[in-house]
């Protein structure tokens, strides 16, 4: 099992660079960052000041998408972080949720999705390549071959089975071990039928990860839940709640659901949490003690989860990368 931690864009220099060396140290082995420039500071900026303090951890954004950056530009900059990082770095693809909706756009369609994927990753390999935005090839002449990693992050069956068919992993966000089986199956079998060996295909489970009394616990997490209703709102508006495409239990969680806040996104203040109740973000986040979080862990690791991804949002973060390096980290990887 490996071990991530996540990053908003408003934590500052000096915290995120003494935070990724101690969770480097505490054992963790990815550090994503939230990739939507006009709520937080850029991205790749923070990434590559981190890269500088680390020696083995991996860098990522969690996610980017394929509208935000012409293809060209995005691709000279995953390969040019790669270089910089002695190939520590992997990319999280979504269709631009909050990164776009945010200036009043509409997410990229999952064509255009799988497009990037596969024309990006020939770039950043040192390919010639074609692409809509752009009339000539483009090629970069000091590509050094690298094979990026893209981990596509996916809900609906659509998006699931794009995951498995073009990437090489699949990010959820949630921290429930039954969904994650159900989504995680989706997605290999979609790469399965288009004839890919998914033996290497990695499961991330992304979700807060908190200590202490459970109605503690809740309080400081239960934005996430909101967070995540935000992306199962879009499924079930294009599938119905009854097609049998997406489970009851999300479909019922937001069904109460009455709007979200963009300019909050993921956070606290988010003033759309009153639908959001107890057994959900007991059910989508990580809470209690020690030995809570390494039960709920197992169950994911059973569920098909690769990667258990911290979302440092909910405060103590110092804390909770201390408790993991100390108590959880090697009951996994001892």
């Amino acid at each position: 099992m490996e071990f991530g931690i996540t990053f908003k864009g408003f934590v500052s220099p000096d915290r995120a660079r003494n935070l990724v060396r101690q969770a480097e140290a505490a054992g963790f082995t990815y550090c994503w960052f939230y990739d939507s420039h006009i709520l937080w500071r850029e991205s790749f900026v923070a990434m590559a000041m981190c890269m500088e303090h680390t020696k083995t951890m991996r860098f990522g954004p969690c996610v980017t998408n394929p509208n935000i950056r012409d293809w060209s530009l995005s691709a000279s900059l995953y390969a040019s972080l790669a270089h910089q990082s002695n190939g520590r770095f992997d990319i999280g693809l979504g269709r631009g949720d909050s990164s776009m909706r945010v200036m009043g756009k509409k997410p990229a369609t999952l064509a255009r999705l799988a497009e990037f994927t596969i024309k990006v990753k020939a770039m950043v390999r040192g390919e010639e390549v074609e692409y809509g935005e752009c009339p000539e090839p483009v090629k970069l002449p000091w590509a050094t071959g690298y094979e990026l990693p893209v981990w596509i992050g996916a809900y609906g069956p659509k998006a699931l089975a794009t995951a498995g068919e073009v990437g090489d992993g699949l990010i959820l966000q949630i921290g429930d071990p039954d969904l994650v089986k159900w989504f995680k199956d989706q997605a290999i079998n979609a790469g399965v039928e288009a004839g890919r060996d998914m033996s290497n295909f990695k499961i991330q489970a992304a979700a807060p990860a908190y200590f202490g009394d459970m109605d503690y616990c809740i309080e400081h997490t239960k934005w996430f839940p909101a967070m995540v209703g935000n992306h199962v709102a879009d499924i079930v508006e294009q599938y119905g709640s009854d097609s049998g495409l997406v489970p009851k239990s999300l479909t019922d969680y937001i069904e109460k659901r009455r709007g979200y806040d963009y300019s909050k996104h993921g956070q606290s203040d988010n003033p759309y949490l009153d639908f959001i109740t107890e057994d959900i973000v007991k059910s989508f986040c990580v809470l209690g003690s020690v030995e809570d979080h390494i039960a709920k862990i197992k169950d994911l690791e059973t569920a098909g989860t690769t990667q258990f991804n911290i979302y440092l949002d909910s405060g103590d973060e110092e804390e909770i990368i201390a408790k993991y390096g100390r108590d959880i980290i090697p009951v996994f990887n001892g």
